[in-house]
């Protein structure tokens, strides 16, 4: 009976410390990447307005911070996570991704505005997708999909509320302390929650396949491999592309700052209706056909931009670009999710999304 009442007890613990690490994962997600990546595009007609820059250059921060970081540090940050554990990396995106929005906010030259960015997308390599995708994999052997998919409507969720947050700051306090506040919004909701995770789970509940973990060689020699990562450099291509300039693209069309606002949560809350129907399709489909789908879903939604105008046609492109952005973050991630990668989960998602942050 004492063992039946301690294993209940360990059993009870485990699934507690599970639930844990989805939320930790989720807030990770929708402070790094859903408040940083898609906040900052609302404040560039800001940046043009008092510097004086064109939109190349306010749209050009994101690219070359990405640009520099994904090949010193994109292939080999899932060997780091690999082998300190993602807890550190999360703590240290999240004290990155928050310092550069306020060095943002602050900054008065270009040189200090492509260092705040390269500072971002350090945030990002460290404490995005990536640590989240490896502390689920290492906790969750059971249902770990379903964990996947819950963290990742983190992005969608802090991709809607931000525009929101920073129209509503903007319009009272300034652009500058409005990205300020969601600069530390970003370090209060992903920093505190990391520190008491662990990065490994004390006892598994289900046996892991035991595979040897497999070399950096031998996944550059995996064809399907290149499939991937090549797909995702298009995909995100697109789909980042859109997502940098809609702001600006909304504002040449004469939206308000609300009104634009309105747009780019829309986008962003279709992207959590697009993860999960994107999700139950792969569930009960061939995955390459669910990822034909969502580049057949994205692609069409663009010429709808180039169209001459006529009612609604901006919100019917938030529709259906959303679900296609929802799907597109949700596809590959998955692959992941097997057991027999289990011992190199930052390896091969690092790699990948090496090559998703060149695109």
């Amino acid at each position: 009976m004492t063992n039946s009442f301690h294993e209940s007890n360990a059993l009870t613990h485990s699934r507690s410390s599970q639930t844990y690490i989805i939320i930790t994962a989720f807030c990770s997600l929708l402070a790094i990447v859903g408040f940083a990546l898609y906040g900052l595009p609302f404040f560039y007609d800001f940046f043009m307005k008092e510097f004086g820059w064109s939109r190349t250059v306010v749209t050009s921060g994101n690219a070359l911070g990405k640009l520099l970081v994904a090949p010193l540090f994109g292939f080999i940050a899932g060997w780091i996570i690999d082998k300190y554990g993602p807890k550190r990396m999360m703590m240290a995106g999240a004290i990155m991704t928050g310092v550069a929005l306020i060095g943002l906010s602050l900054m008065k030259s270009l040189g200090f505005f492509y260092l705040f960015y390269v500072l971002n997308a350090l945030g990002y390599v460290f404490g995005g997708p990536l640590p989240c995708q490896v502390i689920i994999s290492r906790w969750f052997t059971k249902n770990r999909g379903k964990a996947m998919g819950i963290a990742y409507l983190g992005i969608g969720t802090g991709g809607a509320l931000v525009p929101l947050i920073a129209s509503g700051l903007e319009r009272n306090l300034g652009w500058h302390l409005a990205l300020t506040i969601i600069g530390l919004l970003i370090i209060v909701i992903a920093f505190p929650l990391a520190l008491f995770i662990k990065d490994n789970p004390v006892k598994q509940d289900v046996d892991v396949i035991s595979e040897p973990a497999v070399s950096i060689r031998n996944i550059l020699k995996n064809r399907n491999f290149f499939i991937l990562a090549i797909g995702s450099m298009c995909s995100i291509g697109a789909v980042g592309g859109i997502n940098q300039h809609i702001k600006l693209y909304l504002r040449d069309l004469d939206f308000s700052q609300s009104q634009a606002a309105h747009v780019m949560s829309l986008v962003l809350f279709m992207s959590l209706a697009g993860r999960v129907l994107m999700g139950m399709l792969a569930d009960i489909m061939k995955r390459k056909y669910v990822m034909i789908l969502i580049y057949m879903i994205v692609g069409s939604s663009i010429p709808l931009l180039l169209m001459p105008d006529f009612p609604g046609r901006i919100y019917l492109f938030a529709l259906i670009f959303g679900i296609g952005l929802g799907g597109d973050y949700m596809i590959i991630p998955p692959d992941g999710r097997r057991p027999v990668w289990y011992q190199n989960t930052g390896t091969r998602h690092g790699n990948n999304s090496g090559c998703r942050w060149i695109g």
